[in-house]
């Protein structure tokens, strides 16, 4: 897995730039709608949620009001960054099916290069709420340097389940269209909207199970409240996530044998 993501780094460079400058390849104002869009929803949950609706974020409190768009954002941007990926995912192999009959070309690319997309627009997400932060804060938490290794985990957990998705959706179409209900899911039963000490005790176990839960989390401990990451809590993580990414990888590689004959 490790060796093919190395000997194709340049492949994999060119055709993540591709993907993302295609997505705007048109427009007016081009990569600039990648920055202005989450300074949109930003704005739109700033306004939505501590205006309309007065949400507090675990209790009551002027700051807590205040943040409750950060913290919300926060949150979003982790579950986009895997939802996106997941959503993607089934449709890789069928969306690019001149190179499945290219034998050379390394398939097992293409969810690298999803990964890749979905990277940049979290990066410029996060650059909205660090600003945005910055400008109420006016100081940002030394934590922050903590976020790539956060992130980390999420990434191989992520691309386990997107070559897995990515075979699977050429011999059943359906995946598309559960996959995309799953990850809707998966957002309301996330810390997204809501902190988990919001759930009754018995129901917090349930929420933990959510792969996005605990990232969600720890990412907002080290942008927001500026708390290191619970770094065994990470590891561990990140050791099933690396199983996962290898039979997802493994899974991909044994069945792609049968991609030109379905296709």
């Amino acid at each position: 897995m490790a060796a093919s993501f190395w000997r194709n780094r340049q492949l994999i460079w060119q055709m993540t730039k591709r993907d993302v400058i295609g997505r705007y390849r048109g427009s007016v104002m081009g990569l600039a709608w990648s920055f202005f869009n989450p300074l949109l929803m930003l704005s739109v949950y700033t306004f939505v949620f501590s205006v309309v609706f007065k949400a507090r974020w675990g209790g009551a409190g002027e700051e807590s009001k205040t943040e409750f768009a950060i913290i919300l954002f926060a949150g979003m941007i982790v579950h986009s960054l895997f939802a996106e990926c997941l959503n993607r995912a089934p449709g890789l192999i069928l969306n690019n099916v001149n190179y499945v009959k290219k034998v050379v070309f390394p398939l097992e690319i293409f969810p690298w290069v999803a990964m890749g997309s979905a990277l940049f627009h979290a990066l410029v997400s996060i650059s909205v709420l660090l600003i945005f932060f910055l400008g109420m804060k006016l100081y940002l938490n030394w934590t922050i340097i903590y976020l790539p290794i956060v992130l980390f985990p999420l990434v191989l957990l992520t691309m386990g389940a997107a070559w897995f998705l990515a075979s699977i959706g050429v011999y059943l179409r359906d995946v598309g269209h559960i996959i995309g209900m799953v990850t809707t899911v998966l957002m309301f039963l996330s810390p997204v909207f809501y902190p988990v000490s919001a759930l009754p005790e018995e129901y917090r176990g349930l929420l933990q199970l959510n792969p996005v839960t605990f990232i969600i989390e720890q990412a907002r401990n080290v942008i927001i409240w500026g708390v290191p990451p619970d770094l065994i809590g990470l590891g561990v993580y990140a050791a099933v996530s690396l199983v996962i990414a290898w039979a997802g990888f493994s899974w991909f590689q044994k069945t792609r044998k049968g991609f030109a004959d379905v296709l």
